[in-house]
C-alpha cells in the first residue's frame, strides 16, 4: 500500500477499537490469578533462587511490578488490541532505558532489556510503561497528578515523535538519533555513572588477585570475587561447559567481530543473579584477557527464557532459539547495539551472550521527582516510538493515534488503573509470603 493508504488503514483500526477503549482494566478478566501466574512463570528456574526472586519482589510495588510481566502479559492479551504489530520491548518500564557504550565507543541513552522482546500490538508497551511511571512515580514520591501529567506528556512525545517518522525515508529512520540527553536531570545522572562502568572499573569490582600461595605459572593472575549468594565462582567440568559454548556464540557473530573475540582468552568464570525478573534463570560471566591485564573483557551468558507474551500470540519467534529471539528484537528497536551481541547454548538451554557492563548504567527511582518524571517520560516516550517506528508502521500507527489527546488520556487512565491493581498484588503476595 501507498504511505496514504497505510495511514487509512490505521485510521479505520479505530472503528475496530476505539481509542478511549484504550483506558479500560478490569482485574476480573484475568484469566487466572496474580499467585498462580507468578508460580507458573518459575518454573524451570533454579530452585534456590525463586525464594530470592519473591524477596526481591515484595520490597515495593515497583520491585513488584518488574518482576510480575507473566502477570501482566496475561491482562493485556484477554484485552481487544489494535493489531497493529510492532518489535514489543515487552517490558517497557521505567528502568529499563539506560545508557551503554555504542560501536564507536560513544555513549548511547536507549531501551536497553529485550528479554521479553515479542511481535505484538504497539499499545502494550505503551500501556506498560505508562503503569510504571505511576508505580515508580509513587515510589519516588510523587502524587498522582504529577504521574497523570507525566504520562500525558510521555503519550504526547510519542505521538508527535510517531508523526515525523511516518513520512519520513525509510533509511533516515532507521539512522534516527535522539540526542537530547544531557537536558533531562536523570538521564544526565545515568551518563555521569556510565562513564565510569569501564571494563577496568568492573575488574576491580568483580575480581580480586590470586591469592600467593594458589598462583601457578602460566596461570590467571585475577579470578572473580565471590559475594555470595550473588556471585559466586564456576570452576571444573561445569566452567568448561560454559567456555564450550562460546565457540557456537562466536559463529553468531559477524566475521570482523569473531576476529576481534578471538583475541581475547578466558581466564575465570563465575555465576551473577541480576535483575527482578531475571532471577533464578542462569546467568554466567567469563572474565578475558586480551593484550595484558590491563585489557579485560567480560562476557554475560544469559539464560532466556519464552517471553511472557508466547503462550498468548501466535507467531514463529515461539519456536525460535530464544537467545536469538533476543538478539533479534534488540537489533531491530535499537540504533547502536552491543557489537559483541550474540547467543549460544548451555545444557539445551538458550543463552543471550553480551559484554556486561560496558558503560551501562540505568536511572534511579529517586531521580524521578517533579519535572524529573515528566522530562524522563517525555524522552521515553521518543526512545519507544522510535523502536516502534524502526520495526512497524509508523504511517498506521500515526493514523491511529491521530492528534493522541483522547488516545493519551486513555492511556492514562489505564495506567493509574494497573498501577491500583498492582499495588493490591503486591499486598496479594505478601499475604502469601509464609
Amino acid at each position: 500500500m501507498s504511505p496514504e493508504e497505510r495511514v487509512e488503514a490505521g485510521r479505520a483500526r479505530r472503528k475496530k477499537l476505539p481509542r478511549q477503549a484504550h483506558a479500560e482494566f478490569h482485574a476480573k478478566d484475568r484469566p487466572e490469578s496474580s499467585l498462580t501466574l507468578l508460580t507458573r512463570s518459575v518454573y524451570g528456574r533454579v530452585p534456590a533462587l525463586v525464594k530470592l526472586k519473591y524477596e526481591r519482589m515484595m520490597l515495593s510495588p515497583f520491585t513488584y511490578f518488574r518482576g510480575a510481566l507473566p502477570v501482566m502479559a496475561a491482562d493485556l492479551t484477554v484485552q481487544k488490541h489494535t493489531g497493529i504489530l510492532v518489535q514489543l520491548c515487552g517490558d517497557a518500564h521505567v528502568r529499563n532505558l539506560g545508557a551503554y557504550a555504542a560501536e564507536d565507543g560513544r555513549l548511547i541513552f536507549d531501551i536497553n532489556d529485550f528479554d521479553e522482546t515479542f511481535r505484538g500490538p504497539f499499545e502494550w508497551d505503551l500501556k506498560r510503561m505508562a503503569a510504571s511511571l505511576f508505580v515508580g512515580g509513587r515510589e519516588a514520591g510523587n502524587k498522582d497528578s504529577l504521574c497523570h501529567r507525566a504520562v500525558l506528556g510521555f503519550m504526547s512525545s510519542y505521538s508527535e515523535q510517531m508523526r515525523l517518522y511516518a513520512p519520513m525515508p525509510v533509511l533516515e529512520l532507521v539512522r534516527d538519533q535522539i540526542s537530547r540527553f544531557d537536558r533531562i536531570a536523570p538521564v544526565h545522572l545515568a551518563l555521569h555513572k556510565a562513564i565510569r562502568a569501564t571494563p577496568p572499573y568492573t575488574l576491580e569490582l568483580l575480581t580480586e588477585p590470586v591469592p600467593e600461595t594458589a598462583r601457578k605459572p602460566g596461570k590467571p593472575q585475577r579470578r572473580f570475587k565471590e559475594q555470595k549468594p550473588t556471585l559466586m565462582r564456576v570452576t571444573g567440568a561445569k566452567a568448561e561447559t560454559v567456555l564450550r559454548s562460546l565457540k557456537a556464540y562466536r559463529l553468531t557473530l559477524q566475521s570482523q567481530r569473531q576476529h576481534f573475540l578471538d583475541q581475547y582468552r578466558p581466564m575465570d568464570v563465575a555465576f551473577k543473579v541480576v535483575g527482578t525478573g531475571s532471577v533464578g534463570l542462569r546467568d554466567y560471566c567469563v572474565y578475558l584477557e586480551g593484550n595484558g591485564p590491563n585489557d579485560p573483557l567480560f562476557l554475560q551468558l544469559k539464560e532466556e527464557a519464552r517471553s511472557a507474551y508466547a503462550p498468548y500470540l501466535r507467531d514463529p519467534q515461539v519456536a525460535k532459539h530464544q537467545g536469538q529471539r533476543v538478539v533479534e528484537g534488540q537489533r531491530l528497536m535499537q540504533t547502536g547495539t552491543d557489537i559483541l551481541l550474540g547467543y549460544t547454548t548451555i545444557e539445551g538451554r538458550d543463552y543471550l551472550v553480551r559484554r556486561l557492563s560496558d558503560h551501562k548504567a540505568s536511572i534511579e527511582l529517586d531521580d524521578l521527582r517533579g519535572d524529573g518524571l515528566i522530562a524522563y517520560a517525555e524522552l521515553c516516550g521518543q526512545l519507544l516510538a522510535r523502536g516502534h517506528a524502526r520495526s512497524g508502521d509508523a504511517c498506521a500507527i500515526s493514523g491511529y493515534i491521530g492528534a493522541g489527546v483522547g488516545f493519551g488520556e486513555a492511556i492514562a487512565e489505564f495506567g493509574r488503573k494497573y498501577a491500583d491493581q498492582t499495588e493490591k498484588d503486591w499486598a496479594e503476595l505478601k499475604r502469601a509470603r509464609k
